[in-house]
């Protein structure tokens, strides 16, 4: 299914706040304190930890963004690759976790 997340579908953020201006402003928030630059966290580890969690959650506009942001924050390709195996490793893992769920529920369900 191509198509479906668009760049220009980004011009709808305007009417998304407008709809919804209290929860926008508590996400805008949100976003702002976990991505400012004087925190414990460095900027460029920061960026590296946004890539790794979008692409956990699959949002090719956050990968777009923070990808960008990785570049100015002094990432390299190396750590780039390095952060997509250790997301990688990471969603499988909770694979597994959630595949002893389901032979836990199925085994309780054929009692």
């Amino acid at each position: 299914m191509s198509g479906y997340q668009r760049p220009e579908d980004l011009a709808l953020a305007k009417d998304l706040i407008q709809l919804a201006p209290k929860e926008a402003q508590a996400f805008l928030s949100l976003k702002s304190a976990a991505e400012r630059s004087d925190g414990a966290i460095p900027a460029k580890y920061r960026e590296l930890i946004s890539i790794a969690v979008a692409l956990t959650t699959q949002c090719s506009y956050c990968i777009d963004a923070h990808a960008k942001n990785a570049v100015a924050a002094g990432a390299t390709r190396e750590e780039i690759a390095e952060t997509v195996f250790i997301a990688s490793a990471l969603r499988a893992g909770a694979a597994v976790g959630h595949g002893l769920l389901a032979l836990r529920l199925f085994d309780e369900a054929a009692r």
